[in-house]
């Protein structure tokens, strides 16, 4: 048994894909803890000794100080950009400009974003620099954790933000499209070993980098290198 700790932006990839296409090859099963990076930190802290871990790269500057993962192990996977979706009964709003963002975000009933993960902790920051963070967090449906896509589908909200390949984990909901150049972020994903990895564990980080986990990444929404930043 492989213990993996994953960031939720590649939930999608690792679901659909890789996780049973690894166990089949190898004949070893993978137990997965998914959780935005913060919260895995946090778990590692408390004293979780996870052999593989996904999360954004510069969560890694902090366990590696710790001794939590192996430096020299470290790979980048890929990058995530944020988006918006709605409720497939719902019209798609405008996100061309920065400028029709902070239209369609003060007018939305509501809007959803988590900040407990990356892209909503950029969100929280990305809606005082648009000068909208009190009109928008008054009626705001923030979720702890998860994904914010179920709130447009339960009704929660007309809007969800977060990264694309979280979006897209929640198919009852419409992906609009990323959030346009000026408002955009990415976070860059890195996997390592743990400090008591063992020897299955460098055959699943080998996988998790491979060409074909590449692939996957992008299906799922994430920007790998050489793929459309734009991509969705």
């Amino acid at each position: 048994m492989i213990s993996l700790f994953s960031a939720l932006s590649v939930k999608k990839a690792l679901d659909d894909v890789l996780l049973h296409a690894f166990t089949t090859r190898h004949a070893v099963d993978v137990e997965v803890t998914f959780d935005p990076t913060t919260i895995l930190v946090e778990k590692i802290g408390a004293g979780a000794e996870p052999d593989v871990v996904i999360a954004v790269s510069s969560a890694f500057a902090g366990l590696e100080a710790t001794g939590a993962v192996i430096p020299e192990s470290r790979v980048v996977l890929a990058k995530s950009g944020i988006g918006i979706a709605t409720a497939p009964e719902l019209v798609d709003p405008d996100i061309a400009t920065v400028d029709a963002l902070r239209a369609t975000l003060t007018s939305a009933r509501s809007v959803a974003y988590s900040r407990s993960g990356a892209s909503g902790i950029y969100f929280a920051r990305l809606l005082e620099e648009l000068g909208i963070a009190d009109e928008v967090n008054k009626r705001a449906t923030v979720v702890e954790k998860g994904f914010t896509a179920l709130a447009v589908t339960d009704g929660r909200a007309d809007l969800a933000v977060q990264q694309i390949s979280e979006l897209k984990f929640v198919p009852q909901a419409r992906v609009v499209g990323p959030l346009p150049d000026g408002a955009q972020h990415y976070s860059e994903l890195s996997a390592a070993l743990g400090r008591t990895a063992p020897p299955e564990a460098a055959a699943l980080l080998r996988f998790l980098s491979s060409a074909e986990a590449m692939a996957a990444y992008r299906d799922a929404g994430l920007v790998t290198e050489g793929s459309p930043r734009t991509s969705a």
